[in-house]
Protein backbone atom coordinates (compact mmCIF):
# COMPACT_ATOMS: atom_id res chain seq x y z
CA UNK A 1 0.00 0.00 0.00
CA UNK A 2 1.23 3.42 -1.02
CA UNK A 3 0.31 7.48 -0.20
CA UNK A 4 0.89 9.98 -2.74
CA UNK A 5 -0.20 13.40 -1.71
CA UNK A 6 0.34 16.65 -3.77
CA UNK A 7 -0.36 19.54 -1.98
CA UNK A 8 -0.71 23.16 -2.69
CA UNK A 9 -1.16 26.48 -0.36
CA UNK A 10 -5.06 25.90 -0.52
CA UNK A 11 -5.49 22.14 -0.26
CA UNK A 12 -3.60 18.81 -0.40
CA UNK A 13 -4.99 15.26 -2.14
CA UNK A 14 -4.27 12.18 -0.84
CA UNK A 15 -4.59 8.61 -2.85
CA UNK A 16 -3.96 5.56 -1.06
CA UNK A 17 -3.18 2.97 -3.69
CA UNK A 18 -3.45 -0.97 -3.00
CA UNK A 19 -2.76 -3.14 -5.63
CA UNK A 20 -5.44 -2.35 -8.56
CA UNK A 21 -7.78 -0.45 -5.89
CA UNK A 22 -7.64 3.08 -4.94
CA UNK A 23 -9.10 5.58 -2.59
CA UNK A 24 -8.80 9.73 -2.51
CA UNK A 25 -8.99 12.03 -0.11
CA UNK A 26 -9.12 15.87 0.20
CA UNK A 27 -7.32 18.09 3.53
CA UNK A 28 -6.72 21.78 3.68
CA UNK A 29 -3.24 22.78 2.42
CA UNK A 30 0.00 22.26 4.28
CA UNK A 31 2.99 24.36 4.12
CA UNK A 32 5.70 24.18 6.02
CA UNK A 33 6.67 27.45 5.94
CA UNK A 34 3.65 28.96 7.62
CA UNK A 35 3.14 25.73 10.08
CA UNK A 36 5.32 23.84 12.07
CA UNK A 37 4.60 19.54 12.69
CA UNK A 38 3.02 19.87 15.86
CA UNK A 39 0.02 22.29 13.79
CA UNK A 40 0.41 19.67 10.98
CA UNK A 41 -0.24 16.74 12.53
CA UNK A 42 -3.00 18.44 14.53
CA UNK A 43 -4.63 19.38 10.75
CA UNK A 44 -4.40 15.95 9.55
CA UNK A 45 -6.53 14.78 13.25
CA UNK A 46 -9.04 16.87 12.55
CA UNK A 47 -9.44 16.57 8.77
CA UNK A 48 -8.64 12.99 8.23
CA UNK A 49 -11.98 11.51 7.09
CA UNK A 50 -11.17 7.68 6.50
CA UNK A 51 -9.88 4.81 8.84
CA UNK A 52 -6.49 5.61 9.68
CA UNK A 53 -3.79 3.67 7.45
CA UNK A 54 -0.23 2.49 7.94
CA UNK A 55 0.98 2.94 4.06
CA UNK A 56 4.15 1.24 3.16
CA UNK A 57 5.46 4.25 1.45
CA UNK A 58 4.37 7.71 1.85
CA UNK A 59 5.18 10.56 -1.47
CA UNK A 60 4.27 13.89 -0.57
CA UNK A 61 4.91 17.07 -2.60
CA UNK A 62 4.10 19.63 -1.62
CA UNK A 63 4.27 23.61 -1.71
CA UNK A 64 6.94 25.27 0.96
CA UNK A 65 8.41 21.57 0.35
CA UNK A 66 11.97 23.89 -0.51
CA UNK A 67 15.28 22.63 1.65
CA UNK A 68 15.75 19.85 3.63
CA UNK A 69 14.33 22.04 7.32
CA UNK A 70 11.38 22.61 5.86
CA UNK A 71 10.83 19.13 4.53
CA UNK A 72 11.50 17.42 7.90
CA UNK A 73 8.79 19.70 9.31
CA UNK A 74 6.43 17.83 7.32
CA UNK A 75 8.00 14.45 7.29
CA UNK A 76 8.31 14.40 10.89
CA UNK A 77 3.65 15.01 11.02
CA UNK A 78 3.41 12.28 8.52
CA UNK A 79 5.36 9.67 10.48
CA UNK A 80 3.75 10.31 13.29
CA UNK A 81 0.59 10.41 11.80
CA UNK A 82 0.87 7.26 9.40
CA UNK A 83 2.87 5.52 12.05
CA UNK A 84 5.68 4.96 9.01
CA UNK A 85 9.19 6.40 8.47
CA UNK A 86 9.46 5.25 4.99
CA UNK A 87 8.95 8.73 3.76
CA UNK A 88 9.70 10.78 0.72
CA UNK A 89 9.26 14.99 1.23
CA UNK A 90 9.46 16.78 -2.58
CA UNK A 91 8.78 20.25 -4.06
CA UNK A 92 4.66 20.59 -5.52
CA UNK A 93 7.20 21.91 -8.71
CA UNK A 94 9.40 18.19 -8.87
CA UNK A 95 5.57 17.03 -8.41
CA UNK A 96 4.42 18.37 -11.27
CA UNK A 97 7.36 17.90 -13.46
CA UNK A 98 6.98 13.98 -12.81
CA UNK A 99 3.22 14.33 -13.68
CA UNK A 100 3.15 16.11 -17.00
CA UNK A 101 6.73 15.11 -18.01
CA UNK A 102 7.15 12.27 -16.79
CA UNK A 103 10.87 11.00 -18.14
CA UNK A 104 10.83 13.15 -20.80
CA UNK A 105 12.30 16.84 -21.13
CA UNK A 106 9.77 19.79 -20.61
CA UNK A 107 9.06 23.38 -19.06
CA UNK A 108 6.70 22.61 -16.16
CA UNK A 109 4.50 25.27 -14.28
CA UNK A 110 2.18 25.48 -11.79
CA UNK A 111 -0.13 28.04 -11.53
CA UNK A 112 -2.46 27.80 -8.72
CA UNK A 113 -2.77 29.62 -5.44
CA UNK A 114 1.10 30.88 -6.17
CA UNK A 115 2.96 29.99 -8.93
CA UNK A 116 6.39 28.42 -10.11
CA UNK A 117 8.32 26.97 -13.01
CA UNK A 118 11.32 24.89 -13.73
CA UNK A 119 13.10 23.20 -17.02
CA UNK A 120 13.67 19.65 -16.02
CA UNK A 121 15.21 17.03 -17.95
CA UNK A 122 13.22 14.00 -17.86
CA UNK A 123 14.44 13.37 -13.96
CA UNK A 124 15.34 16.19 -11.90
CA UNK A 125 15.02 19.71 -12.03
CA UNK A 126 18.04 21.08 -13.41
CA UNK A 127 16.77 25.23 -13.34
CA UNK A 128 14.15 27.02 -11.09
CA UNK A 129 13.22 30.82 -11.27
CA UNK A 130 12.63 31.48 -8.02
CA UNK A 131 8.94 32.52 -7.34
CA UNK A 132 9.91 34.97 -4.43
CA UNK A 133 5.88 34.35 -3.04
CA UNK A 134 2.99 36.62 -3.42
CA UNK A 135 4.33 39.51 -1.79
CA UNK A 136 7.20 40.31 -4.64
CA UNK A 137 6.66 37.23 -7.08
CA UNK A 138 4.25 34.50 -8.00
CA UNK A 139 3.12 36.29 -11.40
CA UNK A 140 0.36 34.66 -12.87
CA UNK A 141 -0.65 33.55 -9.60
CA UNK A 142 -4.81 33.16 -8.29
CA UNK A 143 -3.33 35.10 -4.98
CA UNK A 144 -1.37 38.07 -7.22
CA UNK A 145 -4.65 38.01 -9.78
CA UNK A 146 -6.75 38.50 -6.29
CA UNK A 147 -4.41 41.34 -5.09
CA UNK A 148 -4.39 43.28 -8.14
CA UNK A 149 -8.35 43.03 -8.71
CA UNK A 150 -8.82 44.40 -4.74
CA UNK A 151 -6.49 46.97 -5.13
CA UNK A 152 -7.83 48.17 -8.21
CA UNK A 153 -11.09 48.07 -6.51
CA UNK A 154 -10.15 49.98 -3.31
CA UNK A 155 -8.35 52.33 -4.87
CA UNK A 156 -11.18 52.75 -7.20
CA UNK A 157 -9.06 51.92 -10.74
CA UNK A 158 -12.39 50.17 -12.09
CA UNK A 159 -15.21 51.34 -13.58
CA UNK A 160 -18.21 52.16 -11.06
CA UNK A 161 -19.88 49.05 -12.28
CA UNK A 162 -17.67 46.51 -11.85
CA UNK A 163 -16.92 47.77 -8.34
CA UNK A 164 -20.62 48.00 -7.76
CA UNK A 165 -21.19 44.63 -9.00
CA UNK A 166 -18.05 43.27 -6.56
CA UNK A 167 -19.58 44.34 -3.32
CA UNK A 168 -23.05 43.11 -4.63
CA UNK A 169 -21.64 39.85 -4.77
CA UNK A 170 -19.43 39.75 -1.80
CA UNK A 171 -21.10 40.73 1.93
CA UNK A 172 -18.06 42.67 3.13
CA UNK A 173 -16.23 46.62 3.35
CA UNK A 174 -13.18 47.80 2.59
CA UNK A 175 -12.46 47.85 6.16
CA UNK A 176 -13.02 44.11 6.61
CA UNK A 177 -10.66 42.97 3.78
CA UNK A 178 -7.92 45.10 4.39
CA UNK A 179 -7.81 43.74 7.83
CA UNK A 180 -8.85 40.32 6.59
CA UNK A 181 -5.39 40.40 4.26
CA UNK A 182 -3.01 42.02 7.46
CA UNK A 183 -4.14 40.54 10.17
CA UNK A 184 -5.36 36.52 9.63
CA UNK A 185 -3.16 34.22 8.18
CA UNK A 186 -3.13 32.32 4.57
CA UNK A 187 -3.75 36.03 3.12
CA UNK A 188 -2.56 34.56 -0.22
CA UNK A 189 -5.30 32.23 -0.10
CA UNK A 190 -7.45 35.11 0.46
CA UNK A 191 -6.89 36.59 -2.37
CA UNK A 192 -6.77 33.88 -4.50
CA UNK A 193 -10.96 33.57 -4.13
CA UNK A 194 -11.63 36.48 -5.67
CA UNK A 195 -10.12 34.80 -8.88
CA UNK A 196 -13.83 33.28 -9.17
CA UNK A 197 -15.65 36.85 -9.84
CA UNK A 198 -13.00 37.28 -12.48
CA UNK A 199 -13.79 34.04 -14.11
CA UNK A 200 -17.32 34.33 -13.67
CA UNK A 201 -16.94 38.07 -15.49
CA UNK A 202 -14.31 37.24 -17.70
CA UNK A 203 -15.87 39.27 -20.54
CA UNK A 204 -15.78 42.16 -18.91
CA UNK A 205 -12.61 43.30 -20.51
CA UNK A 206 -11.34 44.99 -17.23
CA UNK A 207 -10.91 41.87 -15.36
CA UNK A 208 -9.74 40.14 -18.25
CA UNK A 209 -6.76 42.86 -18.36
CA UNK A 210 -5.92 41.57 -15.06
CA UNK A 211 -5.50 38.05 -15.96
CA UNK A 212 -3.85 38.87 -18.95
CA UNK A 213 -1.29 41.47 -17.35
CA UNK A 214 -0.40 38.94 -14.97
CA UNK A 215 0.20 35.75 -16.97
CA UNK A 216 2.65 38.16 -19.15
CA UNK A 217 4.64 38.79 -16.12
CA UNK A 218 4.87 35.16 -15.57
CA UNK A 219 6.33 34.82 -19.13
CA UNK A 220 8.55 38.05 -18.71
CA UNK A 221 9.66 37.82 -15.23
CA UNK A 222 10.35 34.12 -15.18
CA UNK A 223 9.59 31.80 -18.64
CA UNK A 224 12.19 33.56 -20.23
CA UNK A 225 14.77 33.19 -18.19
CA UNK A 226 15.21 29.21 -19.51
CA UNK A 227 17.44 28.65 -22.45
CA UNK A 228 15.37 26.50 -24.73
CA UNK A 229 12.32 28.10 -23.82
CA UNK A 230 11.50 28.31 -27.13
CA UNK A 231 12.16 25.06 -28.40
CA UNK A 232 10.55 22.51 -25.62
CA UNK A 233 6.47 22.11 -24.76
CA UNK A 234 5.71 24.19 -21.68
CA UNK A 235 3.46 22.07 -19.74
CA UNK A 236 0.89 23.71 -16.86
CA UNK A 237 -0.34 22.95 -14.09
CA UNK A 238 -3.12 24.31 -11.22
CA UNK A 239 -6.85 25.77 -11.44
CA UNK A 240 -5.81 29.01 -12.47
CA UNK A 241 -3.75 27.84 -15.20
CA UNK A 242 -6.60 25.49 -16.41
CA UNK A 243 -10.12 27.82 -15.99
CA UNK A 244 -7.83 30.89 -17.59
CA UNK A 245 -6.34 28.49 -20.12
CA UNK A 246 -7.77 31.00 -23.26
CA UNK A 247 -5.77 33.97 -21.66
CA UNK A 248 -2.70 31.45 -21.22
CA UNK A 249 -2.51 30.29 -24.69
CA UNK A 250 -2.96 33.70 -26.31
CA UNK A 251 -0.06 35.28 -23.94
CA UNK A 252 2.30 32.13 -24.76
CA UNK A 253 1.32 33.10 -28.91
CA UNK A 254 2.17 36.53 -28.38
CA UNK A 255 5.51 35.37 -27.23
CA UNK A 256 6.06 33.02 -29.50
CA UNK A 257 5.75 30.34 -27.09
CA UNK A 258 4.56 26.55 -27.50
CA UNK A 259 1.59 25.45 -24.90
CA UNK A 260 1.97 21.98 -24.26
CA UNK A 261 -0.30 20.27 -21.48
CA UNK A 262 -2.79 21.94 -19.40
CA UNK A 263 -4.36 20.18 -16.32
CA UNK A 264 -5.92 21.24 -13.35
CA UNK A 265 -4.20 19.10 -10.93
CA UNK A 266 -1.40 16.67 -10.95
CA UNK A 267 -2.79 13.68 -9.28
CA UNK A 268 -3.15 11.77 -12.37
CA UNK A 269 0.07 11.92 -13.37
CA UNK A 270 1.72 11.24 -10.08
CA UNK A 271 -0.40 7.75 -9.96
CA UNK A 272 1.24 6.82 -13.76
CA UNK A 273 4.61 7.52 -12.57
CA UNK A 274 4.75 6.00 -9.45
CA UNK A 275 3.04 2.53 -10.40
CA UNK A 276 4.49 2.13 -14.15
Amino acid sequence: MQLIADSGSTKTEWVIINGSSKQSIITSGINPFYENSNEILDKLTLEWSIERIIPKEINFYGAGCANAEKNNIVALALEKFFNTKNIQINSDLLGAARSLCQDKEGITCILGTGSNSCYYDGHSIVHNVSPLGFIIGDEGSGAVMGKLLIADILKKQLPPSIIELFFEEHEMNAPEIVDRIYKKPFPNRYLAQFTKFIKSHIDIPELENIVLHSFNDFVQRNLRQYDRITKLPIHFTGSIAYHFKDQLKTILKQHGLQPGTINPKPMEGLELYHTK
